[in-house]
Order: C-alpha cells, then structure tokens, then sequence
C-alpha cells in the first residue's frame, strides 16, 4: 500500500537516496527541502502527483508547521524521515556562540520543529513512523565534532523519548547511526580542504571504519525504507548503528 512520506533534506546526499527507494517503490514523498531548484532539476524524471517539494529551513517552526499542517489537510501522514542536518569541526574552544546556535537550530531544533507538527496528525490518523538520522556522533567521542556530536547526541535522546510516550498511539520512532558514508559532502570536503591529496585523503578516512571503506548512501536508504515499512512494526524505540564495525570494533 503507497504511504505518504515527509523527508526534510531529501534533495542530496542520504536525503536523496532515501527519496527515491520510497518514489522507486510507489509511495508519495512529500520534501522540505531548502535547495528547491537544484532539487527539482535532479528528481526530474518524477511526476509532480508523486514527489511534492516545498522550499523549507526546518529551523523555521512556523514554516514547519504551516506546510505538514497543509499536507494533513489532503493527505495521512504516515512517515516522517527527520534526514536534514548541518555539520561543523572544531573543538569547545574553536566553536563560536555563531556557530553552536546555527547547528541547533537545524540538528536539533528541526526535528524537533517536524516531530512536534507532525505527532498531532499521527495520532489523529492512528499511527505512524518516525525516522531520525543520528551519527556514530551520538555514541563514542570523535576529535573535532564538538557541537556536531552535541546535536547527534540530542537526536538520539529524542528518539528514545518519543517512542517511549507515543507508543500506545502506535508511533514508531527509531533512528540510523551512520558512520561516514560517501556523498558529494565528502567529495567538496576533500577537496576544499586537502587539494591535490584528495585521493589520499579519502583512503585514510574510509580505513577509520573497520570494514575498509565508507558506506554508501543506498546503504543507508535500504535501512531507512526497511525501519519505515510495515515489516518493521514491531520495532521502535531503537537507533542502528550503520558503521562498518565502528563504535564495537574501535572500542
């Protein structure tokens, strides 16, 4: 059966992965997205009735509101996929008050903007799943991810919270831990940052997970649509670690 699915951030990387195992398999995604065009021209081939993009900065509560408030007014909510998410390096003395305020208000302020607009319409309709893309940032320390691992860390607390009250109104809410996967961020990454050694670079990284390599984003859209479907529905109140052996066989 087509479920309706809200992904925030679902125009590259991870986001778009995900977008298109719930298009590719007939359901209607509804995307938050903040880089409209660009989005528009790499989901061309999709139809206007089953992919909807709306122009959003999930930090923006309003926004948030106004628009699944809208998709309620049409349609079930039946998925929420809380993928949008900003990063930084830098230690507790390298990050600014700047920059600790703009990664809250989108790594963890928009989830909780999106849960928040869309528990109401969940329960209303009898249930759903939610979905948050935490990091192997929530579970073990990692040089210079200060304020990065601080949001991931509260995206995990979130999780557990939200399926422990809704769970007697039949939401599911489980999140992904991802180790490093390679998206076109890791590409601009090297590149900005170690020009000429990129290569080199992306090697010594993709060693850091024991299995020898980075995750790919299908990967991490395969988990997503799994803990999303109907064949999850005993599971909630859980966070997979997707990591190539990182968190257990570092430690």
């Amino acid at each position: 059966m087509s479920k309706n699915v809200i992904i925030t951030g679902g125009g590259s990387g991870i986001g778009a992965a995900i977008s298109r195992i719930f298009l590719d398999k007939g359901h209607i995604v509804f995307m938050l997205e903040r880089n409209v065009e660009s989005t528009r021209e790499a989901f061309s081939e999709y139809t206007e009735d089953k992919l909807h993009i709306f122009p959003c900065d999930v930090s923006d509560q309003a926004r948030v509101v106004q628009i699944i408030d809208d998709i309620a007014a049409s349609a079930t909510i039946d998925v929420l996929i809380n993928n949008a998410g900003i990063s930084h390096i830098g230690t507790v003395e390298t990050t600014s008050e700047e920059d600790m305020d703009k990664l809250f208000a989108v790594n963890v302020k928009g989830v909780y903007n999106c849960i928040h607009a869309a528990i109401p319409h969940m329960k209303k309709s009898g249930g759903g799943a939610i979905l948050n893309m935490a990091s192997i940032a929530s579970h073990v320390g990692i040089a210079d991810r200060f304020a990065y691992s601080m949001t991931k860390g509260a995206v995990l607390a979130m999780t557990y919270s939200v399926a422990k009250d809704y769970v007697a109104d039949g939401i599911r809410c489980n999140s992904i831990s991802p180790a490093r996967v390679h998206t076109p961020f890791v590409d601009g990454f090297l590149a900005k940052n170690y020009p000429g050694q990129e290569k080199e670079m992306y090697d010594k990284l993709s060693k850091t997970q024991p299995i020898g390599r980075m995750a790919r984003p299908d990967e991490v859209a395969k988990l997503a649509y799994f803990l999303c479907s109907d064949d999850a529905a005993f599971t909630t109140g859980t966070d997979y670690p997707l990591d190539g052996g990182f968190i257990k066989l570092n430690s």
